[in-house]
């Protein structure tokens, strides 16, 4: 959709509604949608949005309108917006939210709340959502008086954008309506999108550090490709041979058909990044917080280098050096750091030649990993093994496709199959871990690049709640795809019954309908896939048909990937005789 152009003359105010003054200043802010689900409200807002050219997406839940808004964000780099009802609207969007603050997506939730003359009575649909949402944004920017209102919308985008996440937007309901005299600045008047490289000396020190390193190893994650600092870190890499994995589920981070590209750490990664990670002296870290859970041991290899020297770069100081100790801290920009090194590192050792020897042995890990893939995914299934499932989707992606991936057994074994040659490819759940993501998701990035394949990785739990949207997708003329790995049960959990509670499972079991079925009935393309070979045929055929489509992919529900959290786990004991037979001890 065609940007409007905002109406004021630089530097000259003008009357207009606060309605007006919102919705120009979103429209200065190049929005052209927002998410949501209308109510009275924000209905005097939502009349001028189709006048100002931008495009209202109504959606089943406000839950994936504030999902749908993270994934656009993540793909085009212009933060989304999402509104809902004051109250139960607002209160909804509480799980979205807070899985983009932990994402650090810039995003703005726009809040009416309880008319002034009301506030305190407890009335209808009134919620302190200020208080509730603290938490979980890097502000809760709260409309003062009506004559503020686009004052109060531009920091909420400053914000946004300089400390990487959601911010609220609270107006009460009565401050859309009255008469103000203000102007519209354009972006560059108010915030500043240009980042440093960081300190000079702290540099300094990283390159002379990288120029020393007997076997340094590049970890890259999101914030190399919100920087667009691929180009950047891939030079590092080739001139000091450095090997490059990738963030936990940040699979896009580098491009995955470089000789250097070992794949991702974190749960259910790649086995040749954390066997090449575990011999690094250097670890350079790029855009990346180092979460705890993302560098846990997996596969029963403790990776993370104990006594390896960090440098670590991130445009938010909060997150140098607080999972793991450093040598040196960058508060930079990624891709602007990564050049500033770049050329210290020319400068300290001229001419630097390609360590075949390293090659080689990059070339042979990855290759053991792969045909470790490909084993286990070829061991039947009744009826499909997931991971052959996983292995025949990927085989036929196209290299533009944008792929969106859930939470659980099958979506996060994924994070070993998923290889991506372009940033802003991989959309996942992250760390924030909720069901549900994927699908809204998926939509959301499918706005961004409606040019781009977009498929979603659900498992049958999550897709329980987010089937919903089917609905949206195809009111919307959305065509994305869902591979819905039906498996009928909370699969991730199960394991857990399976290694801690000697098979005794409790709410694991989930009794489906046949989703294909149910998204035929919405108007979606429907199709139930019971044999892996015909998996990548039908995948092909719903991307060239361009049209919402649901893959109901019936896999084995026996084949589980290991706990997610062996680390918070243990053995139970029980203590009352009642459960005495429940006791570890007792099996």
């Amino acid at each position: 959709m065609a940007k409007v152009e905002t109406q004021n003359v630089k530097g000259t105010k003008v009357k207009m509604t606060p309605s007006e003054a919102i919705v120009e200043t979103l429209v200065a802010e190049g929005v052209t949608h927002i998410n949501g689900i209308l109510g009275s409200a924000f209905m005097d807002l939502l009349d001028l949005l189709p006048s100002a050219g931008i495009r209202f997406i109504g959606v089943r839940h406000e839950q994936s309108g504030a999902h749908m808004a993270d994934a656009y964000t993540r793909v085009s780099g212009v933060a989304g917006v999402v509104i809902g009802q004051n109250g139960p609207g607002i209160t909804n969007m509480v799980t979205s939210v807070a899985a983009a603050y932990q994402a650090h997506t810039p995003m703005v939730v726009i809040s009416p709340s309880a008319g002034t003359p009301t506030i305190g009575w407890d009335g209808f649909q009134e919620c302190d959502q200020v208080s509730v949402f603290k938490a979980i944004t890097k502000e809760t920017v709260r409309v003062t008086h009506p004559s503020r209102v686009a004052d109060c919308l531009r920091t909420a985008f400053r914000i946004a954008y300089a400390e990487r996440g959601p911010v609220l937007y609270d107006i009460p309901r009565d401050y859309f309506y009255g008469e103000l005299e203000d102007q519209i600045l354009e972006p560059h008047q108010y915030r500043v999108d240009a980042r440093g490289c960081g300190s000079t000396e702290s540099l300094d020190r990283a390159a002379k550090i990288l120029a020393e390193a007997k076997y340094p190893v590049i970890i890259s994650g999101r914030g190399t490709v919100d920087s667009d600092g691929i180009e950047a870190v891939t030079a590092i890499a080739e001139y000091l041979t450095a090997p490059a994995a990738v963030s936990y589920m940040h699979n896009d981070a580098f491009p995955a058909n470089h000789p250097l590209a070992v794949g991702p750490i974190g749960y259910m990664g790649s086995k040749a990044a954390m066997n090449t990670l575990k011999k690094a002296d250097v670890v350079l870290a790029i855009g990346t917080r180092l979460s705890v859970f993302g560098t846990l041991p997996c596969y029963d290899i403790d990776y993370f280098p104990k006594t390896a020297q960090i440098i670590q770069i991130d445009i938010n100081p909060r997150n140098i050096a607080r999972t793991h100790p450093i040598e040196v801290g960058i508060i930079g920009d990624a891709r602007e750091a990564s050049l500033e090194i770049m050329k210290r590192l020319q400068a300290l050792k001229p001419g630097m030649k390609p360590n075949q020897e390293r090659l080689l042995e990059v070339a042979t890990e990855k290759q053991k990993w792969e045909e470790e893939l490909v084993e286990l995914a070829m061991v039947d299934g009744n009826p499909i093994n997931p991971r052959r499932a996983l292995l025949e989707l990927t085989r036929v992606l196209p290299e533009d496709a944008i792929v969106s991936t859930d939470i659980g057994n099958v979506s996060s074994t994924a994070n070993a199959y998923l290889k991506f040659n372009q940033p802003r490819k991989h959309i996942a759940a992250l760390t924030f871990g909720n069901t549900g993501f994927a699908y809204p998701a998926a939509l959301g990035a499918k706005i961004a690049r409606p040019d781009c394949p977009v498929i979603a990785i659900v498992g049958d739990g999550a897709w329980g709640m987010s089937l919903h949207e089917v609905s949206t997708a195809v009111e919307q003329n959305i065509p994305v795809i869902a591979c819905v790995f039906n498996n009928g049960a909370w699969c991730a959990e199960k394991k857990n019954q399976v290694d801690y509670y000697n098979n005794r499972f409790v709410g694991a079991d989930i009794q489906n309908p046949d989703f294909a079925e149910v998204a035929r009935s919405m108007g979606a393309v429907g199709i139930r896939v019971e044999d892996a070979n015909e998996l990548g045929p039908v995948i092909e055929k719903a991307i060239q048909s361009n049209k919402p489509t649901v893959i109901d992919i019936q896999i084995d529900g026996t084949q589980l990937a290991p706990p997610f959290r062996r680390d918070a786990l243990k053995m139970p004991v029980r203590l009352l005789e009642k459960y005495a037979h429940l006791d570890h001890r007792n099996w």
